[in-house]
């Protein structure tokens, strides 16, 4: 769960970046979280899960 939240804030400060920085538009944001939502709700969203997961670790394994 709380991968789930990091990923979502991590997510939406890339959208609120993208938004002030890049120029997205109100509507590409809008429209990019309804594909999540809707990817969300397919059959590929555990193999998303478990590739976000494994990514996680293998980030959350290195050292500097």
């Amino acid at each position: 769960m709380i991968l789930s939240i990091s990923g979502v804030v991590l997510l939406g400060t890339i959208v609120f970046l993208f938004f002030r920085k890049d120029g997205l538009k109100p509507t590409h944001a809008a429209v990019s979280a309804l594909f999540g939502f809707y990817l969300a709700g397919t059959a590929i969203a555990p193999s998303i899960k478990a590739g976000g997961e494994s990514l996680a670790g293998l980030l959350g394994g290195l050292n500097f």
